[in-house]
């Protein structure tokens, strides 16, 4: 049975309760901007022993763990991301970014952060972890499948892509030709975890260059985390501080789908925001240089493309329009 969820039918004090009940009950979901109202849509097809869904929504974070996911209910999601992005573990030092076409492996159990672009779209099929233990041969962990690591996924994208698209047009499908479709993702999804499970043992082993990128990253990361507040922080001084020159720095985020410049950018902001949010009092210019930003104006200006809200109109959400609610 096909069943299908929109925000626009949910009163909105009341949408991201009903949005983890519906759609996130393995996992914390929070919107990326305090008080945003959520704007979803959603479709769901349950099978016996698998579910198929595709969802787009409003930009938020999705925090996973064991203690979310309800017993009887430990699955892991094979994710095709058709529109906008996604990234893991969001906060400095993330390890993956996918974009539209990206397909993915991931296991609510796993400690995790995410978070989902505005209008990203994502279209999927879980099944039970015993089941994909059973087929990889291995336990489940997040990863994205490439053409490199499974010779199949490009096949199973291009399933669960059909399939969404037929779920977001109701009617042109039977229930009896959705269950034979949802029976065929689920089958062509085995094979692709078998086929991951064959080949990943070699690919998934990173050759010496990755291991070099990516303790390079980690040791730059950690540096920036450590002097994010001086304004004088540029690409040489972090890779001194690094241990590696310039062009192995540059190489080193590439890989990772970043710029140097970017990552310290959006650590400075993260920081930030969470001053911000933890502050009673704000003055703008001393948090900027307190974050590592010389010009105010220029830091406010970054915080609002980044967060959709200036330091002092966040400020005001978080700790000023509470108080002024509770005492109407």
């Amino acid at each position: 049975m096909l069943e299908h969820w929109s925000s626009s039918e949910v009163d909105p004090s009341i949408r991201l309760d009903y949005w983890r009940d519906v759609a996130h009950n393995w996992v914390d979901v929070q919107p990326l901007s305090p008080g945003d109202a959520l704007e979803a849509s959603w479709s769901l097809l349950r099978g016996e022993n698998c579910f198929f869904g595709t969802k787009r929504s409003t930009a938020y974070e999705m925090r996973t763990s064991p203690r979310h996911v309800p017993p009887g209910e430990d699955m892991v999601v094979i994710s095709l991301l058709e529109a906008g992005e996604m990234r893991l573990n969001a906060a400095p030092g993330e390890h993956q970014h996918a974009t539209a076409g990206m397909l993915g492996l991931y296991a609510p159990r796993q400690e995790a952060c995410y978070h989902w672009g505005e209008g990203a779209r994502q279209t999927y099929v879980a099944l039970p972890r015993s089941v994909v233990l059973a087929a990889l041969g291995r336990e489940p962990g997040n990863l994205l499948l490439t053409p490199q690591r499974c010779a199949l996924a490009p096949a199973l994208a291009a399933q669960l892509a059909h399939l969404g698209l037929l779920a977001r047009q109701p009617g042109r499908v039977s229930a009896v030709e959705y269950a034979g479709l949802l029976d065929a993702t689920r089958a062509l999804a085995l094979l692709t975890l078998r086929n991951l499970g064959r080949q990943g043992e070699a690919a998934d082993l990173p050759d010496l260059e990755e291991n070099l990128h990516a303790g390079r990253h980690a040791a730059a990361l950690r540096f920036m985390e450590q002097h994010a507040h001086r304004q004088g922080l540029d690409a040489a001084v972090i890779a001194r501080g690094a241990g590696c020159s310039r062009t192995r720095l540059y190489e080193a985020f590439a890989a990772q789908g970043q710029t140097v410049m970017g990552a310290l950018r959006e650590l400075r902001l993260q920081r930030a925001r969470a001053f911000v949010e933890h502050s009673p009092r704000l003055h703008v210019g001393a948090l900027s240089w307190r974050c590592g930003f010389a010009d105010p104006s220029d830091f406010s200006k970054l915080f609002r493309a980044r967060f959709g809200l200036s330091p002092t109109e966040w400020h005001r959400r978080v700790w000023m329009e509470p108080a002024l609610r509770r005492g109407a």
